[in-house]
């Protein structure tokens, strides 16, 4: 049983009641990593009873979405990756017509797709436009259906997919570049984070293409990352690396976060709710 210190029956510890010293840290130097480390220490919230994997994301704007959609999803939600793709656009265009307050949003694969509601830092309206398997060039494709949106902020994890494909590093670094600079286009007024690509657990991970992880070093993901933070500083976003919390001495995921070695499990989800809290305190809050 995990020890819930001080945590609510939300989520994690209130801000306000975290040491001076972490936030202060965090503002005037950046030890963003320090600070989660050391909060997540103190109180990891995982619910005990969340059915892991049978909360879709979005709830209820994707009730409303489908209320307005011809497709027809059924009840285990089983579409392919284009029928995705139009049930995402039409929950974008119900956020767009809603304009919730608050509004945040998630970008990327099924690493961001399987992020549970409840897990999500509290407080915000969050949008997420996650697919399985999804590409850099694949999300690129598809960053106009947010084009009405009015998000306060957009976090971004894509890549893995591209290097598990073969994708080369120049071609993931140049889509990469170019799905911040149609973000920062066409919404000038919000915040765009750039997250680091997170490790894979190499030896220990038992996911159905494992030969493909054990083929890719987790040492090329750090090398992709750098790029992109440097990407980050030359357009002049934000970049959250959480690479080093996730990531063992070995530089591999770890695999009490992990349901396989590439996929979080709900401490994975606890301790990036965690980074993201920590974040949007220390960044984004007025």
């Amino acid at each position: 049983m995990v020890k819930r210190c001080r945590s609510t029956a939300r989520g994690l510890i209130p801000l306000k009641y975290y040491p001076r010293w972490a936030i202060l840290s965090l503002m005037a130097n950046g030890f963003l990593m320090l600070a989660i480390a050391y909060l997540w220490q103190r109180a990891p919230y995982v619910p005990p009873n969340l059915p892991f994997g049978a909360a879709l994301p979005n709830r209820e704007l994707l009730a409303q979405a489908r209320q307005e959609t011809t497709l027809d999803v059924g009840d285990t939600y089983t579409l392919n990756y284009q029928q995705w793709v139009a049930l995402l656009a039409q929950e974008a265009r119900v956020a767009a017509q809603n304009k919730p307050d608050n509004l945040y949003i998630l970008l990327g694969d099924s690493i961001s797709l399987w992020f549970p509601k409840e897990l999500l830092p509290v407080g915000k309206t969050w949008l997420n436009q996650g697919i399985s398997g999804e590409t850099t060039l694949g999300l690129l494709r598809r960053l106009t259906s947010l084009d009405e949106t009015e998000p306060k902020a957009i976090f971004v994890m894509i890549g893995i997919n591209d290097l598990l494909k073969g994708i080369s590093d120049d071609t993931i670094l140049a889509n990469q570049r170019l799905i911040v600079r149609y973000l920062k286009s066409a919404h000038p007024n919000t915040t765009i984070v750039m997250q680091s690509i997170l490790p894979h657990g190499g030896e220990g991970a038992t996911w159905e293409g494992r030969d493909r992880l054990l083929a890719l070093p987790n040492q090329r993901i750090q090398g992709i990352n750098d790029e992109l933070r440097k990407i980050a500083e030359s357009e002049n976003v934000m970049y959250l690396n959480l690479y080093p919390i996730f990531a063992n001495q070995q530089g591999q995921l770890k695999m009490d976060l992990s349901t396989d070695g590439l996929h979080l499990n709900q401490r994975g989800y606890a301790l990036w709710n965690t980074a993201l809290q920590v974040f949007i305190q220390a960044k984004l809050s007025p």
